[in-house]
C-alpha cells in the first residue's frame, strides 16, 4: 500500500493485533465504542474499507453487533466525516431475508442489511462478495463476476482487490463476488467497467 502512496490506518479492537499491521493503528471497539468515537477514528481518511466481521467461531449475537452493527458505525462514521468512498467486505449469498435460524443464515441476513444499508447511503459505495476465505498467499489472480462458484479465496486476494477497487471508479454503485480464478486481479476488476 505504501507503495502506491496509501496511508492506511487500520481500526482494531485489540492492541497486541498492531505489529502485525501495515499502518498506524487506531484501537476502537467498532461494537462497543459510540459514534462519536468511530467518526475520530476515521477521521482525515479518504475512504473506508470495512473488512472487519465477527469470526467463524462467533454466534449469532456477534454476527448482528459486529457484521450489520460495525458496518453501519462505519457508515455514520464516513458521512460525518464527509468521506464518501466506502467498500465493504460482504459476503456471497448475503440477503438481508435470508431462510433459517442457524448461525450462517443469521451471518448471511447480518451481512445483507449492511449491504442495504450501504446501499441506501448515499456513499460512493463497492459491494465486494468473496467466497470462503483463507490465509494461504495470494496468487495475484481472481474471477469476479455477478456469482462465482463456491470455493476458497486468500484473504491477500481479497485485500489486492480491495486496493485496485478503490482505484476504479466504474465499481462505484456494483456490487460482485470474488473467488478464486486466473484473472490477473488489476485486469479483473477493471473488466468490471463494462
Amino acid at each position: 500500500m505504501h507503495e502506491r502512496g496509501d496511508e492506511p490506518t487500520p481500526l482494531i479492537r485489540d492492541p497486541a493485533q498492531a505489529a502485525e499491521l501495515d499502518g498506524d493503528a487506531v484501537v476502537v471497539d467498532l461494537e462497543e465504542a459510540d459514534d462519536a468515537e468511530v467518526a475520530r477514528a476515521v477521521e482525515g481518511a479518504d475512504a473506508v474499507v470495512f473488512a472487519a466481521g465477527a469470526g467463524p467461531g462467533s454466534g449469532s449475537e456477534r454476527k448482528w453487533t459486529m457484521d450489520y452493527g460495525g458496518a453501519v458505525k462505519l457508515i455514520a462514521a464516513a458521512k460525518a466525516n464527509g468521506i464518501s468512498r466506502y467498500v465493504i467486505v460482504s459476503s456471497q449469498g448475503a440477503d438481508p431475508d435470508a431462510d433459517g435460524d442457524d448461525t450462517f443464515a443469521v451471518y448471511l441476513r447480518a451481512k445483507g442489511k449492511a449491504d442495504e444499508e450501504l446501499r441506501g447511503s448515499g456513499l460512493d459505495h463497492s459491494i465486494v462478495r468473496p467466497t470462503g476465505l483463507t490465509d494461504e498467499p495470494g496468487t495475484g489472480t481472481v474471477e469476479i463476476a455477478d456469482q462465482v462458484a463456491r470455493g476458497q479465496i486468500s484473504r491477500d486476494d481479497v485485500a489486492s482487490v480491495l486496493l485496485a477497487v478503490l482505484d476504479e471508479p466504474a465499481t462505484i454503485g456494483k456490487t460482485f463476488a470474488v473467488g478464486p480464478g486466473d484473472v490477473p486481479v488489476e485486469e479483473a476488476v477493471a473488466r468490471l467497467r463494462r
